[in-house]
């Protein structure tokens, strides 16, 4: 992987990861019709997260590493967390604090790879 492919892919990855979180807060503030353009954004931001977090696995680790399995439980988490936002408003805390668990997690993950 060359050093072009890799800095866009990572710009790619960091900016729809933050944007993903973004999104997912806004999802518990939303108005009830605001769901279906937020849900589409999510569900964007999700997808570009997972393609450049592959590609970035495969051409720098060849598949290897087990913190990446936790990495994806991490964004399967963060990525169906937007949905349940707008069913259950009455939880709207634990989701928050699940979201920002997952971030955390996902971010430690990145810089100890510890498995």
């Amino acid at each position: 992987m060359n050093p072009y492919e890799l800095n866009t892919l990572h710009t790619l990855h960091v900016g729809a990861a933050i944007l993903l979180v973004g999104i997912t807060f806004y999802a518990f503030a939303g108005a009830p019709e605001t769901r279906k353009t937020v849900l589409i954004w999510s569900g964007v931001t999700s997808l570009l997260v997972f393609a450049t977090g592959l590609r970035m696995w495969q051409g720098i680790y060849g598949f290897h590493g087990g913190w990446v399995i936790a990495k994806l439980v991490c964004w399967l988490g963060l990525s169906s967390i937007a949905g349940m936002a707008y069913r259950k408003r009455d939880r709207a805390s634990l989701l928050i604090l699940i979201t920002a668990a997952l971030a955390v997690v996902s971010v430690a993950l990145v810089y100890t790879k510890p498995f």
